[in-house]
């Protein structure tokens, strides 16, 4: 940790643990950003219009998100990863080596938003021991999110 003289009631190797779970949840969250914003970009076909607006609305989402993360295990008293090579590392979500068409970009979404709420499930257990209600308040929100927004996907490609 960057600051050993923290004394907030986290032991720390409990906020060791955790900032190295929400580094992986920015690290999810940002290549969840970066997948829905190229989809903005790249979409085509009869949905475009939806898809367009829906996407930007998502990857907004998602850049407020990575900041709210960020500053968490800032004020845990870890440095933030925030590079490429960190996020490629450290991420859950795929990156494409294709192009997909508007059906695959959705199902490869829903894929994306459940992986982040995997990643962001799996903390509970050591934020409950550590008695970390601030990261359990911010973990709650952004699987509330990814949740809803993985069911609204999947419902288009019923």
């Amino acid at each position: 940790m960057s600051d050993q003289m923290m004394d907030i009631g986290i032991s720390e190797a409990d906020r060791k643990a955790i900032t190295d779970g929400l580094s992986r949840l920015l690290a999810d969250t940002y290549t969840l950003y970066l997948k829905t914003h190229n989809y903005h970009w790249n979409v085509t076909g009869s949905m475009f219009q939806t898809l367009h607006l829906m996407f930007e609305t998502q990857y907004n989402e998602l850049a407020l998100a990575v900041d709210l993360i960020a500053e968490r295990i800032r004020a845990l008293g870890a440095p933030a990863p925030g590079s490429y090579r960190e996020f490629g590392a450290l991420s859950s979500v795929p990156e494409d080596d294709d192009h997909p068409d508007a059906t695959e970009m959705i199902r490869r979404l829903v894929l994306g938003q459940e992986s982040v709420a995997r990643t962001a499930r799996s903390l509970f257990p050591v934020i409950e021991q550590a008695h970390d209600e601030p990261t359990a308040d911010l973990l709650t929100q952004r699987l509330q999110i990814h949740e809803k927004t993985a069911w609204m996907l999947r419902s288009l490609l019923a």
